[in-house]
């Protein structure tokens, strides 16, 4: 049964006859339930809100604005002149160098081994072996990944000696140099390009070569035309992320280089340092450099991001 109401501007209204106000309880209802829910769902995300707040802003607040300050805690720009030392200015250059050369070469490793993952079963073994050691093998680094790499091209392993003899090169003085950072830092960054660009690759659509080949084109046509146009702006993301992973590496340098080189060691110090006082501070200018490429790279990353989720929704 439904009744018909005269609303004050003339206009008629149907509605079912059911108990006056329980439309209305019964939304009120709802919107407390989606409140509770919302309620207890930020109380889930506090630990790690927390978390963040103590090991992440803070510190990193704490690290940049000291930048700002001398050793006796009054207001300076004077730590800024630290820029200008051509030492500094050095280890800048040999992180950005490294950090690139090393995220080019594990970003074409990574494309390839996620090309040859496209042909295989996306449930099958082998795409789950290789997900899983990637996964593993993206976390491995700090000083037992630098252990690692002593003990297989270290001073009298194995591989040392054959490529000592087949080449004439000492891989065990080369692991402790800036450019022996390459070999560890593609370790970790082929696994981790291979988890940021495998679902790009994942979403491209058969559909795609089918009307390719519909239209006459080759395997070819559809890479060049489709595929790389497509991929680009994921595999430039990729590339950028590899970079700031890199870049902001410690634990695996400083396990290899004791006298520093990059970035991360010059800011290690200036905070430990016991032959010149008075220094710490300018560790801040250097980490507020960081943060700047940094800052520029995500957005630069988040950007890209952007653009891959327009086809792939």
């Amino acid at each position: 049964m439904t009744t018909t109401a005269k609303s004050p501007a003339g206009t008629t209204a149907s509605a079912a006859a059911v108990p006056a106000g329980t439309e209305r309880l019964g939304t009120r209802g709802a919107g407390g339930s989606t409140l509770r829910r919302r309620g207890v769902g930020w109380l889930g995300f506090a630990p790690f809100g927390v978390y963040v707040l103590l090991f992440l802003a803070v510190p990193g607040v704490v690290a940049i604005t000291s930048g700002f300050f001398d050793a006796s805690g009054r207001p300076t720009l004077a730590n800024f002149a630290a820029l200008g030392d051509r030492t500094i200015a050095s280890n800048f250059w040999s992180s950005i160098w490294l950090s690139a050369v090393s995220a080019v070469i594990s970003a074409v490793l990574g494309a390839l081994v996620c090309w040859a993952l496209s042909a295989a079963r996306p449930d099958g073994l082998v795409r789950a072996v290789v997900d899983s050691a990637s996964s593993v093998f993206a976390q491995f680094g700090g000083v037992m990944l630098a252990f690692a790499f002593i003990a297989t091209v270290g001073a009298q392993t194995l591989v040392q000696g054959v490529v000592q003899q087949l080449t004439g090169f000492d891989t065990s003085t080369f692991l402790y140099s800036v450019a022996g950072l390459l070999l560890p830092y593609t370790y970790f960054g082929v696994p981790l390009m291979v988890l940021s660009f495998m679902p790009a690759f994942d979403g491209l659509r058969p559909q795609w070569g089918e009307a390719v080949a519909t239209l006459g084109g080759t395997r070819l046509d559809f890479w060049r035309r489709v595929g790389v146009p497509v991929l680009a702006p994921a595999f430039f993301g990729s590339l950028i992320l590899l970079f700031a992973n890199a870049f902001s590496s410690y634990a695996t340098a400083a396990a290899l280089i004791s006298q520093g080189g990059i970035i991360t060691l010059a800011i290690r110090q200036q905070l430990t340092s016991e032959t010149i006082v008075g220094v710490a501070n300018t560790a801040g200018v250097l980490a507020l450099g960081m943060v700047v490429i940094m800052a520029v790279l995500m957005t630069a990353c988040a950007a890209l991001d952007r653009r891959t989720r327009r086809w792939q929704r």
